[in-house]
């Protein structure tokens, strides 16, 4: 049977940590009594450089459930797409198959059981699916729409309502560690990898405890690292932008001509100044979209290590076979 690993991203969980490991436990004792799992599967924390007691209450976990909680713990905080990267590729040498989910508990962790079908199935990548966003609020149901929508115009292929809780094989996390980028955006990656992919769909709950590790202002900076990351169209509309004001420049001279000769001047003073001030600011916004995408070069260039793990809790068995060696 299949070894699997859960792997889950933490930054400041210690109000949750326990109630998720107990969560999470449970799936796995429940998928290895029917016999879909290997027994020797495991939970894979991963500590985001956490300044609570995230990382104490993990290494607990691991003492107390030495064959069930493993965890790894990064040198610093790097975000949530590099801690989840770093949990990924550590359990890949571990095991068979791998689900992630956040430690909140929002994702409905029953679905896990649906996931490890469609992978005996046949599926490489199962994608968690939210069925509506009713218990969202307005603003954020409206945001989150309008994500969509503009990455698909930008040409960036996503699934839509799909964060971060999927299951992914063994191969495919292989073959997304071929994946160096620095900028990294995994709901656009994943369907880059091109393997076999499936779906389940579930209600999201709310959080169990603590507070959302992802406000507005991470919000906007994660769809913008996506559209970046993943397509050129804004630079060509600046573009188009650009022949466009060319054209209403060259109407608006040639109206200006025909007015001074037939003797038809109209002050315009006002409208000068807003032309002026208009040209001014879209050129400083193409010039600063410019400089994001240099930016981005200028960080994926100097290939600096994307996280570093100061320690890793292994599993029971994992111990066991060390010792052996």
């Amino acid at each position: 049977m299949d070894r699997l690993a859960i792997v889950v991203p933490c930054y400041n969980e210690e109000e949750v940590l326990k109630i998720a490991s107990e969560a999470l436990r449970g799936v796995l004792e429940d998928l290895a009594a029917k016999k879909k799992i290997d027994s020797s599967s495991f939970i894979l924390f991963v500590n985001d450089g956490s300044k609570d007691r995230t990382w104490e209450l993990i290494e607990e976990e691991h003492r107390l459930y030495p064959s069930q909680v493993c965890g790894v713990k990064l040198a610093g905080n790097v975000g949530h797409q590099f801690a989840l990267t770093a949990g990924l590729l550590t359990a890949m040498e571990r095991s068979d198959v791998t689900v992630s989910i956040d430690a909140d508990l929002q994702d409905d962790v029953s679905v896990i059981e649906e996931m490890i079908d469609k992978y005996h199935a046949g599926s490489d990548i199962v994608y968690g699916v939210r069925k509506e966003r009713k218990t969202d609020t307005f603003f954020k149901r409206t945001t989150a729409q309008a994500f969509y929508k503009l990455m698909a115009l930008m040409g960036v292929k996503t699934v839509y309502n799909h964060a971060d809780f999927r299951l992914m094989s063994r191969r495919a996390v292989e073959q997304f560690s071929q994946y160096k980028e620095t900028n990294l955006f995994l709901r656009g990656m994943m369907p880059l990898i091109g393997y076999q992919t499936d779906s389940v769909y579930y209600d999201r709950k709310e959080r169990v405890a603590g507070e959302s590790k992802y406000p507005l202002k991470k919000m906007l900076a994660l769809a913008f690292n996506g559209i970046s990351s993943f397509s050129v169209k804004p630079i060509s509309m600046i573009m188009g932008l650009g022949f466009m004001i060319i054209i209403c420049s060259i109407l608006a001279a040639i109206y200006a001509l025909i007015s001074y000769f037939t003797g038809h001047v109209v002050p315009g003073w006002t409208s000068l100044i807003l032309s002026i001030w208009f040209l001014g600011g879209l050129q400083l916004m193409a010039v600063g979209l410019v400089g994001q995408y240099i930016g981005k070069i200028y960080m994926e260039v100097k290939q600096r290590p994307r996280y570093n793990i100061e320690k890793i809790l292994e599993s029971e068995q994992e111990q066991e076979t060390k010792d052996e060696l």
